[in-house]
């Protein structure tokens, strides 16, 4: 299967660039397995919902990760931190006008400086020179890691609405974005509809916008991101199928800590650790039966996993359906319904 099998035509202004004013004002496109598409809004999801069912949010939590600091030289460097390590070592991806040599100290707001300790990966390694933890520092310097593809600069109102509602967990250097269309009305409405949330983490790495480069996609090598199951979610979601209700998972996030963790425990059980899964067309989902999300990038892996799970003709149909329709793409976009491709 090649990488251009997934390619679309994107115009450039459906590239959302900011949220809508509200949450759940976003449009959804509702795609079942067969018949037309149904153009609606998002706060009219309830609708495709039932007693019974479960649906599965990611409740990390995006740290201010973009942050920038000097050389001794004044030359400027831009951090995207990638993960928090032990003894405030940290990984980020770096840009400056010259590379870093072993060892030099660059500064931070607020007195504080990192040590450069070399490459590791694609990635740079440093030690935060300070008391404080790392996270508690980038609460006062750190700015929103919004994606390459939102050409502006971050604003106050980006520090909540690229934050989903019910975010938890810190960890993550980019959104879950199918979440954030939830706002707390929405979610209480479901809920007293008979439909139980149940909640997984999975921390998103900025390797989630790491492209496919190779023309045989399965030769492409998966990032790796932390997650974790609690035996207390794991039990809901076995309730839920015991009962007869359906597993629906909130975003591409979710399914691969779904998936990762039918992988490792060959179950639904309560695991952690990191997961590097790639899911494309001839996957077998074993934990999932409808799919809330955003509109992917062409190309892309998260791409590449809807059009597994919903059969890749019916999904390139919708994105063109949605190009048409002018659907806002991406992370401040719209959403989409997805059902299993073999559900009845």
């Amino acid at each position: 299967m090649k990488r251009s099998d997934f390619s679309f035509d994107l115009p450039a202004g459906l590239i959302a660039q900011t949220p809508t004013p509200g949450r759940s004002a976003s449009r959804l496109l509702v795609t079942p397995p067969q018949g037309d598409f149904e153009d609606r809004k998002f706060s009219d999801l309830p609708d495709y919902l039932s007693a019974g069912d479960v649906l599965v949010v990611n409740d990390t939590r995006v740290l201010p990760a973009r942050f920038y600091g000097k050389k001794d030289s004044g030359g400027r460097v831009e951090f995207l931190l990638e993960r928090v390590e032990q003894d405030n070592v940290f990984l980020a991806q770096t840009r400056s006008s010259k590379k870093l040599k072993e060892n030099a100290l660059v500064s931070l707001d607020r007195g504080t400086a990192v040590r450069f300790l070399g490459r590791q990966g694609p990635f740079s390694r440093f030690r935060l020179l300070a008391d404080q933890p790392l996270e508690t520092l980038l609460e006062t310097i750190g700015h929103m890691p919004l994606p390459p593809y939102i050409r502006r600069q971050d604003e106050r109102a980006d520090q909540s609405r690229y934050q989903t509602v019910y975010a938890e967990q810190p960890g993550a250097v980019a959104a879950p974005t199918a979440g954030l269309h939830f706002d707390q009305a929405l979610l209480a409405r479901i809920q007293a509809a008979g439909v139980d949330v149940a909640s997984v983490t999975l921390h998103v790495g900025a390797g989630t916008f790491k492209p496919v480069l190779v023309d045989d996609i399965r030769q492409h090598k998966m990032h790796t991101e932390r997650f974790s199951l609690s035996q207390q979610s794991a039990d809901r979601i076995h309730a839920a199928r015991e009962r007869g209700g359906r597993i629906v998972a909130v975003g591409t996030t979710t399914v691969r800590v779904l998936e990762s963790a039918m992988q490792r425990k060959g179950e639904l059980r309560a695991c952690s650790g990191e997961t590097d899964i790639f899911i494309y067309p001839g996957y077998r989902f074993s934990s999932v039966d409808v799919l809330l999300t955003n509109f992917h990038l062409p190309e892309s892996t998260l791409l590449m996993m809807v059009c597994a799970f919903a059969g890749m003709d019916r999904v390139l149909a919708a994105y063109e359906h949605a190009v048409r329709e002018r659907y806002r793409f991406f992370s401040y976009g719209d959403a989409m319904l997805l059902y299993h491709r073999e559900a009845p």
